[in-house]
């Protein structure tokens, strides 16, 4: 069991990632891509990746152990930033950090031998370390970034209503089972028994799409104390590729403000009925299916049965909170509302949590 130890300035400075991490997702998926089990979640995606990759995951195979630790270095806070921010700060570190923690490595002593170069902090395998970082993610991650986004969106937004309902007690006691809010003490399953005390550094939550069963966090307890758990799949797993479906927005209108969504939503109502639309509008920034059926002035069967089409059709997510679901737009549905890219935001659909920086460093151990 992980004990992460809060003080009441660490309770002040308690907060989320704004979106997801390029290279924890691509670390995290890496694990996934290994396992050999049958599922909905990770199952297309697994097969899919494979047939993209090209002799990559060979040679990250050695960096990333199927179980136990693998080198804080691989995840640096810029990747919540972009894959790009995350590679140069991936080329800053130092040969010192680099040797101490691929020493770390349970099978240091047979690693590869540019691995061996890396440990000495020979540049050039460093540069082939992020080319095949790069490479992977753009092959078994990227194709996938914007329903990974709905998903981590879904959850930001059910912490986000944790928080503005209970504080940062509330936020807390709404995470996953794997966590357990015993104040001042926040109680994690782990593979290991340790102790994290924060020092008023406060922490930052990652809900990810690829972590699976125990939260992850950095081994280094001087780093930024980051702790990253996974989100609830739907039983849908990943869709085919976004950009696949991104042609349902084409040609929907541009712009953007208020005017642009009130035409947007007037073509939405003759697409798919004024009820329907209005249910997808008053989705917006998340809520229950009580609130949807108050808000549209529908019965609570009719906004359910509403918003479970919506669900089918990828517009909306819907994740599951206690005895209440929590329904939000997944990057499809804001596209469609707006007539913009999949990646836009809807006009006027707050974030759940307001931005948060991502200077800081920080991943407590696994193991």
């Amino acid at each position: 069991m992980l004990r992460v130890h809060f003080s009441e300035l660490d309770l002040a400075r308690l907060r989320m990632a704004v979106r997801p991490d390029a290279l924890w997702e691509t670390v995290l998926s890496f694990h996934r891509l290994r396992e050999n089990r049958a599922e909905t979640v990770y199952g297309k995606w697994r097969s899919e990746a494979r047939n993209r990759l090209n002799g990559e995951a060979r040679l990250l195979a050695p960096l990333i152990p199927s179980r136990g630790y693998f080198p804080d270095f691989l995840t640096p806070a810029e990747g919540v930033i972009g894959c790009d921010a995350a590679m140069s700060a991936l080329r800053a570190i130092s040969g010192e950090r680099l040797h101490s923690e691929l020493a770390g490595l349970p099978a240091a002593r047979t690693l590869p031998g540019w691995i061996r170069d890396l440990a000495q902090g020979e540049r050039r395998s460093l540069d082939r370390l992020i080319s095949t970082l790069r490479a992977y993610h753009k092959a078994a991650v990227a194709p996938y970034w914007a329903h990974i986004q709905a998903r981590i969106e879904a959850d930001r937004v059910a912490r986000g209503r944790a928080l503005l309902d209970g504080g940062a007690d509330g936020l807390l006691a709404s995470l996953p089972p794997t966590m357990r809010w015993r104040a001042p003490v926040l109680e994690v399953d782990y593979p290991v028994d340790r102790d994290l005390w924060l020092r008023g550094r406060g922490l930052l939550l990652l809900p990810s799409f690829f972590c699976r069963g125990t939260p992850v966090a950095y081994r280094n307890p001087e780093l930024t104390p980051v702790l990253v758990y996974p989100v609830e799949h739907a039983r849908c797993g990943l869709i085919p590729r976004p950009e696949q479906r991104s042609a349902v927005t084409s040609g929907a209108g541009s712009g953007s403000g208020a005017g642009t969504r009130s035409g947007s939503a007037q073509t939405l109502g003759k697409l798919v009925g004024q009820t329907r639309s209005a249910v997808l509008l008053e989705v917006g920034g998340g809520c229950t299916t009580s609130e949807l059926a108050r808000r549209v002035g529908v019965s609570l069967a009719s906004a359910s049965q509403h918003a479970s089409v919506l669900r089918e059709a990828g517009l909306v997510h819907t994740l599951r909170q206690g005895s209440a679901v929590l329904h939000t737009l997944t990057p499809l549905g804001a596209a469609l509302l707006r007539g913009g890219a999949p990646g836009e935001r809807v006009f006027g659909v707050p974030a759940a949590l307001p931005p948060v920086a991502t200077s800081g460093r920080g991943r407590s151990g696994r193991g």
